[in-house]
């Protein structure tokens, strides 16, 4: 896995360079435009600047973080347990982060950006994207350090959710004194955009219909049991393992025989996202998607009922149902009950 690199999504931003419109009103647009270039080179004399320096991870890498890692991850891939175990690559942030006591080898330079961003109206943040580069595996026992630098600050850019500076950071970690791997993180620091007001009451529009599933041969039968008020699950004919969502064959055996169990309709809540933002036809924030764990073992994500969005949890029992969306699309969720 030398050299290897990923990437994480995990807010989209459309991001478009803010400019102001010349004419008339030139010299206010001019004076604008100047007042952000003298502010941005504020914020580009932190890059370079250290973040922390000389960090150490708070635990050796271990054979207990990794069980419970992948056991939240559902990866039961064999390289990641026995006696020649080695970490999941993407674990390599959670070997540097210090917990909810922090830590104490942090530097000022990242409170000092942040007191400027925040002096400047930039007061709320969410985290854009990561990249991971991984130089070598890490493996039970493995003593952590790491040093972080702020590698970049963007100028002024406008996002749907407002206008503000990107912040990079990059962390290089190492495990037992040699280079492991390298973690960027980025985050948006911004003035949040004012909300249109309400337009004026008009005539009620055709509703937006959610997003139509796509049926195809190897995943007709599952449509088929919906239709049926039928939760079906695959089953290997070869090897028994039962497998959800629908694939052509077998992830354990590789067979491409298989036939179906219908779901008891039984579950608990495995995890859970509320949504809040970006808003989507059809759906109206705040709600929970939850990935649903059966009573027979695989997983589903599907939307929650029957309880407010704040009260979902992990470990929630729930109960199959099917929920008519419109008049052509009928879909399998889960009701949970709050007592």
């Amino acid at each position: 896995m030398t050299g290897a690199t990923q990437t994480t999504q995990t807010q989209s931003t459309q991001t478009t360079q803010t400019t102001r419109p010349t004419g008339t009103d030139g010299a206010t647009g001019t004076a604008d435009e100047a007042a952000a270039a003298r502010f941005h080179a504020l914020l580009k004399a932190f890059e370079g600047r250290p973040a922390a320096t000389a960090g150490q991870g708070k635990d050796a890498v271990n054979e207990a973080m990794i069980r419970h890692w992948c056991e939240a991850m559902g990866d039961t891939s064999p390289a990641y347990a026995g006696p020649d175990a080695i970490a999941p690559p993407t674990m390599l942030q959670a070997w540097t982060m210090g917990g909810l006591s922090g830590h104490t080898d942090r530097s000022s330079a990242y409170d000092e950006l942040f007191a400027l961003l925040d002096g400047a109206g930039c007061t709320s943040v969410v985290a854009t994207d990561c990249e991971q580069e991984y130089l070598r595996p890490l493996r039970p026992g493995d003593a952590i350090t790491f040093d972080a630098v702020i590698e970049s600050v963007s100028a002024r850019k406008t996002t749907k959710l407002g206008t503000g500076h990107f912040v990079t950071t990059r962390m290089d970690v190492r495990a037992n004194g040699e280079p492991a791997g390298t973690h960027r993180f980025r985050i948006l620091k911004y003035v949040p955009a004012a909300r249109k007001a309400a337009p004026p009451a008009q005539l009620p529009k055709k509703a937006a219909q959610r997003p139509r599933p796509v049926v195809n041969r190897d995943n007709q039968g599952f449509w088929d049991g919906v239709r049926d008020h039928k939760l079906l699950i695959q089953r290997c004919t070869a090897c028994a393992t039962l497998r959800f969502p629908w694939l052509p064959g077998c992830n354990a055996c590789a067979s491409p025989d298989w036939d179906t169990v219908e779901a008891s309709g039984a579950g608990t809540v495995f995890s859970y996202v509320v949504m809040h933002h970006p808003p989507f036809p059809a759906f109206d924030p705040p709600y929970a998607v939850a990935l649903v764990e059966l009573a027979e073992g695989v997983r589903m994500v599907t939307n929650i009922t029957g309880v407010p969005h704040d009260k979902v949890r992990i470990g929630l029992p729930v109960r199959l149902e099917f929920l008519r969306v419109d008049e052509e699309l009928e879909l399998p969720v889960f009701r949970g009950s709050e007592a």
